[in-house]
């Protein structure tokens, strides 16, 4: 199955997000926080990246952003997943690069299929 970057700050939702991911046969690399989201995208090369916003030091915007304007890294798909649910949120999130959003708390039908939606392109 895919390579999936988890990038979130609380254990909790990286707990649970590692177990659906893992259930479906897929391969989980975390990191909790934004600020080496880039330079782990470069060494791990992952299928897809699960990215929180709400983050301490840099959000998970700026790391989409960042992600997402680098030429090794910009075809690597990102799926923002946040408690925020506004539809400004959503949209901005798009706009930095993320090909999808996911409103906490996460159903795990839900999440699997933005997953394989995003990896086949």
């Amino acid at each position: 199955m895919a390579r999936v970057l988890v990038v979130d700050d609380s254990p909790t939702d990286l707990a649970a997000i590692r177990k659906m991911l893992e259930s479906d046969g897929h391969e989980v690399v975390e990191l909790t926080e934004g600020g080496s989201a880039l330079e782990t995208v470069r060494s791990t090369q992952p299928d897809c990246v699960l990215m929180d916003v709400v983050m301490p030091g840099m959000n998970g915007f700026q790391a989409t952003r960042a992600i997402s304007k680098d030429t090794a890294t910009q075809n690597i798909p990102i799926i923002v997943i946040s408690s925020k649910s506004q539809d400004t949120d959503r949209l901005w999130a798009l706009r930095q690069g993320a090909r999808e959003y996911i409103v906490k708390p996460i159903k795990q039908a839900d999440l699997l299929a933005k997953i394989r939606a995003v990896l086949e392109g």
